[in-house]
């Protein structure tokens, strides 16, 4: 038996038995669904190049070339070279931005992806108006100050990301990132994710209600998604009371939760007995 515990109207607290319409399994992202992927060569194409091995390669190109970013509202932008271009574009960071330009490509980091590789893969600067580089601090500072829910969203996209999956926006699937498990050219996207957390009243205000979780489930059954929600808390034990640091991001946890629909159909004893016979039978 299964239950969850969500918050209702006026702020209280109930327990919803949800055995009946779905289950939430709570074990490795790669036990759910076959990859679905595009074209017969797709599979053997992603093999024989793993992500990991392309993003490594954009990485020492970065630090090769000392890339800087340049803030720019809730975003940043970074110019490459050709050789840089093709990488940002088979590593899935950022989307290129049309120019007049011939030289340069510009692309389009948004905040996670800029943060990330300034300060996991450590092979981009990032400047500001004042074309003065900004340290860690700075940087956590003023994209905590342009997105609220930052460090939360942050922490999943990393999380995501570290495991070498392809980690897109999801706005359009009405959830915060998409993951492919390789190159979205060659595979559909596998999940879709949502980032949760108790901390400051979760903040992204989704998932608190039983018709929260139907909608969104609906959704991702007809788009072939599997719903991933990764559940984000801090042990406040070891911050010491830094959240503001960004070095505080090593102190979140994350539980990945699998959300899926039940079909009683197929759970029931005497169509599992038929199944049996059948192929005894054969």
């Amino acid at each position: 038996m299964i239950m969850s515990k969500l918050n209702i109207h006026g702020g209280q607290q109930v327990f919803v038995l949800i055995l009946c319409l779905l289950f939430v399994l709570s074990f490795s992202m790669e036990q759910i669904m076959a990859a679905r992927w595009k074209g017969k060569t797709a599979e053997a194409k992603a093999l024989a190049e793993p992500m990991s091995t392309i993003v490594s390669r954009l990485q020492s190109s970065l630090i090769e070339s000392n890339s800087q970013g340049i803030l720019s509202g809730s975003s940043v932008l970074l110019a490459a070279h050709e050789e840089q271009t093709e990488l940002f574009n088979h590593a899935c960071f950022g989307r290129p931005v049309i120019t007049t330009e011939k030289n340069k490509q510009w692309f389009q980091l948004c905040l996670e992806e800029a943060f990330y590789l300034c300060t996991v893969m450590k092979c981009i600067k990032i400047v500001g108006q004042n074309n003065c580089v900004k340290n860690e601090e700075e940087l956590w500072d003023y994209m905590s100050s342009k997105r609220v829910n930052f460090p939360i969203l942050y922490r999943a996209y990393s999380h995501l990301r570290t495991k070498n999956w392809v980690v897109r926006a999801g706005s359009q699937y009405g959830v915060d990132f998409v993951a492919y498990r390789h190159h979205p050219a060659l595979v559909h996207s596998k999940y879709a994710v949502i980032a949760s957390s108790a901390e400051e009243g979760n903040e992204n205000g989704r998932l608190k209600v039983w018709s929260d979780f139907h909608c969104t489930l609906r959704l991702c059954g007809s788009v072939a998604k599997t719903l991933l929600v990764l559940h984000i808390s801090r042990n406040l034990n070891n911050c010491d009371g830094a959240s503001s640091s960004p070095w505080s991001i090593n102190y979140y946890s994350v539980e990945e939760r699998i959300v899926a629909r039940w079909n009683p159909e197929q759970s029931r004893e005497n169509c599992m007995v038929a199944e049996e016979e059948s192929c005894k039978s054969s």
